[in-house]
């Protein structure tokens, strides 16, 4: 049976018997769980045994593409990868741009899945049908962007390549997976996961076609695809300066993290934009694969510590090293950037981290003897000081390098209070003590503190507004920007996005197009049945989306111990200690509303009180098997 829009096929790594197996991708997981982030949710569920370490060799990593990806469409190059989270204990996932997955699909593989451990630093060489697990001893060590440039001079340039730095050899709880020399899969701890089996890069070379249900007609409709976007309104005004771009309007409106999350408006911002990249950093665009709308900036800056050729900074760099650790250039906060980069941990956990780690030096909490010297906001020298400690693991970073949740917990003396995390994964880049959807979206996460599951901002501060072009028109403009409120409301709006955000990270392709520029959801179902001759509407596309959400929450509640309400709880800085200035100044959002806000939530998706699906929800979204397990 020709599974149309996929390789088709499955790639079986046990790294402890050096064992290579390819098998047939299943065609009832195809049609249930769509592909990428759908496929890791599976078979992460089914697969991984209850209570397996997320830092051991027994964790299993898994990278997946959809039906998507790698077709003739706008940017429909991302990859999805999941394990048992170092961050939280529960379910992890995260996903890239860049080449790797259309690489891996031409290749044969819809999926890879790493068992076991090396028993040596080791890399994989993919070639279509060509396997092997070599050694990576003279890259073991290397940063992750200098192992891509060694790889790709021994290999070749047409080879796509994935790689962790020293952070996810030395199992930094926040090691990302780094590639195409900027594209970074940065959440939850996924590099750990490589550098825990040995495993230093994935080098992928793809010479195979996919099959196609309807050619022509997915031909003719990815052309039209390619004229709307550049026909929407926010098209020139989106690609310029990319996510940076929002730097002003998050400012403006009040929800840019400054100092550890004290306030959210930093005086500076200017000279951290996206006008201050394209003036002094900017050499080219860079663009993932088949993009139209490339946000990557790639640029040059010179700094008192060194110069640095990097892509970005983008929009969460800016506000995790330019707001939350006030570095006042964006040449600082694209050097902290590349020091991230190269070291492979990723820019939104380690300015939190560092962040944290300033104000409790400032507070006392920890001394210059501890850390190792002073430290201070504003200051280049003490970020990347407290960047290198905590991805070696370095006398105070092998703290640091836990993340802020479990470093608090460690230290105590009232610095568990302003860690700013959910669930064990540190915020990212919108403060939210005036926009109670937008908290109740980063609570209800899956994967713990983080934007990519639901943006919903718009609802709160200009609720009319449906794209991210139409707030930045109206940035600064009191009257269109009502405050929000907290109401049951707030949960419909952060259920909806939910499933239409995460839906992309299951197609494999990116949701930038339709998030920022307002391309109808409607062109994905068409391009999917032409794709694969499976017609769904945009619709039943959101209805598998929601069966991953469920099946993600049971993922936790069977991972983690006592996992429940309180795991959805803000840490006490965002719901007890009022901002300090600007436009939000006085506002928090205070647990009883937090309290609302899940009943809410709960009640919506079909939860018990404590925010554990049903066996009733589980049935009426296809999961009875999930629903007997969980019973067990």
């Amino acid at each position: 049976m020709t599974l149309y829009g996929y390789a088709g096929a499955i790639l079986r790594i046990d790294l402890n018997r050096s064992c290579i197996q390819k098998e047939p991708l299943p065609a009832d997981m195809a049609e249930k769980y769509i592909g990428g982030r759908g496929f890791v949710a599976r078979m992460l569920f089914d697969e991984i045994a209850p209570g397996v370490d997320p830092d051991s060799e027994d964790n299993k990593f898994i990278a997946a593409v959809g039906p998507l990806t790698g077709h003739f469409l706008p940017a429909s190059g991302k990859t999805h990868f999941g394990a048992k989270s170092p961050a939280t204990g529960g379910y992890a996932d995260s996903n890239m741009g860049g080449h790797f997955g259309p690489a891996m699909k031409y290749a044969g593989y819809d999926v890879l899945v790493l068992t076991g451990k090396a028993a040596e630093p080791s890399y994989l060489f993919i070639e279509d049908d060509h396997v092997e697990i070599r050694p990576a001893g003279k890259y073991w060590g290397q940063g992750s962007l200098t192992t891509e440039r060694m790889l790709k001079d021994d290999l070749g340039e047409d080879f796509q390549i994935l790689t962790i730095g020293p952070a996810g050899e030395r199992k930094v709880r926040f090691a990302c997976i780094s590639h195409d020399f900027g594209r970074q899969a940065g959440r939850t701890g996924i590099g750990l996961v490589l550098g825990a089996k040995n495993i230093k890069a994935i080098a992928v070379k793809g010479t195979g076609s996919l099959p196609v249900f309807d050619l022509e007609g997915a031909y003719t409709k990815g052309k039209e695809a390619y004229k709307k976007v550049r026909e929407k309104p926010g098209f020139k005004g989106w690609t310029p300066e990319g996510t940076a771009g929002l730097t002003n309007w998050a400012n403006e409106i009040g929800v840019f993290p400054t100092r550890n999350f004290q306030t959210s408006y930093a005086e500076h911002h200017r000279d951290i934009n996206g006008k201050a990249i394209l003036e002094r950093l900017k050499i080219t665009d860079k663009g993932c694969y088949l993009c139209p709308t490339p946000c990557g900036k790639y640029g040059h800056a010179k700094t008192t510590l060194g110069q640095a050729y990097v892509e970005g900074p983008e929009y969460e760099t800016i506000a995790l090293f330019g707001g939350n650790c006030v570095l006042n250039s964006i040449e600082d906060v694209a050097y902290a950037n590349w020091v991230c980069d190269e070291l492979g941990i990723d820019t939104i956990s380690a300015g939190v981290v560092a962040g944290w780690a300033i104000e409790c030096y400032e507070r006392g909490i920890l001394t210059a003897g501890q850390i190792g010297r002073k430290v201070q906001f504003s200051d280049l020298e003490s970020v990347v000081y407290l960047l290198e400690k905590m991805a070696l693991r370095d006398g105070i970073g092998d703290l640091l390098a836990e993340g802020v949740k479990r470093a608090s917990e460690k230290v105590g003396k009232g610095s568990a209070d302003f860690a700013v995390h959910v669930k064990g994964l540190e915020w990212t880049g919108y403060e939210c003590r005036n926009a109670p959807s937008m908290m109740l979206a980063y609570l209800t996460s899956d994967i713990g503190a983080h934007h990519g599951r639901a943006w919903v901002l718009g609802h709160d501060i200009a609720g009319s507004f449906t794209s991210v072009h139409d707030l930045i028109v109206a940035g600064g403009d009191k009257e269109k920007q009502p405050k929000g409120l907290v109401t049951e409301k707030c949960a419909e709006y952060v259920i909806d996005s939910q499933h239409e955000r995460p839906l992309f990270d299951a197609l494999g392709t990116c949701r930038l197009q339709f998030m920022e520029l307002g391309f109808e959801g409607a062109h994905y179902s068409e391009l999917y049945t032409y794709i694969t001759g499976k017609k769904l509407s945009w619709k039943e596309l959101l209805e598998i989306s929601e069966r991953i959400w469920h099946l993600t929450r049971a993922f936790n509640a069977r991972e983690i111990e006592g996992f429940g309400r309180r795991w959805d709880y803000p840490p006490k800085r965002l719901s007890e200690e009022p901002i300090k200035s600007g436009p939000n100044e006085g506002y928090c959002i205070p647990m009883e509303d937090i309290e609302f806000l899940l009943d809410a939530y709960y009640k919506a998706r079909g939860w018990n009180e404590n925010g554990i699906p049903t066996r009733a929800t589980l049935e009426r979204v296809g999961l009875k098997d999930v629903a007997d397990v969980m019973e067990l």
